[in-house]
């Protein structure tokens, strides 16, 4: 890896219970002997996301956004739109990793429109080429980034399913509309906000069950 980088992946857009996290890992030429193993989060296993979520974060500067559902609704509402919320999140956890660091390469997924990151970036932010290109993930520094993003989802899921005494599944199928049901016949679902993605299709489907 010749070229320092920033990149940029994010967890729990697909999943309806859960927060949404975006994490920006920057990546150099003495990071990059140390990440060995790293890969698409989609690739690797929970068990190998969770060892190597504190490799990466010992060895890269990195920032990790975690959007909680409830705050999740409330950005979903103002935003209206989830590539927007995204660029929000991604730009800030890029603003934060260059307070760490001096860098003006940054790697991201493809958004439906690459611009709308760009107009979400600060000062600092507009100063650096921002590359937004689809399979981001065969970068290290994507692939970095996509591991401690699903890894923060992993322990973040795992507490909200402690907090509420019901384990919250991955993902958005049939189980998800099963657990949703059972959790607003004891919580109401005046409270579904506080565990899951209300826009989803799952909020509809759980009170047809």
């Amino acid at each position: 890896m010749s070229i320092s980088r920033i990149g940029v992946d994010e967890s729990g857009k697909g999943d309806y219970f859960g927060p949404l996290v975006i994490a920006a890992c920057h990546v150099d030429l003495s990071s990059a002997e140390f990440l060995s193993g790293v890969k698409d989060c989609k690739k690797l296993s929970d068990k190998k996301v969770l060892h190597l979520l504190p490799i990466i974060k010992s060895v890269c500067k990195h920032s990790i956004i975690v959007i909680g559902p409830s705050k999740y609704n409330e950005l979903y509402e103002k935003f209206k739109n989830l590539n927007k919320l995204l660029a929000w999140g991604h730009a800030r956890s890029i603003e934060n990793v260059l307070e760490q660091v001096d860098c003006n390469y940054v790697i991201s997924d493809q958004f439906a429109d690459p611009s709308v990151l760009n107009k979400a970036l600060f000062e600092k932010g507009k100063k650096i080429k921002v590359e937004s290109r689809t399979k981001a993930e065969e970068d290290l520094s994507v692939a970095a980034a996509s591991v401690l993003a699903r890894g923060e989802f992993l322990l973040k899921l795992e507490a909200l399913s402690k907090q509420f005494g019901m384990t919250f599944p991955k993902g958005a199928g049939i189980t998800v509309d099963q657990i949703g049901k059972g959790y607003i016949e004891k919580y109401g679902f005046e409270k579904i906000d506080q565990v899951a993605k209300k826009h989803f299709k799952n909020t509809q489907k759980i009170l047809l069950i």
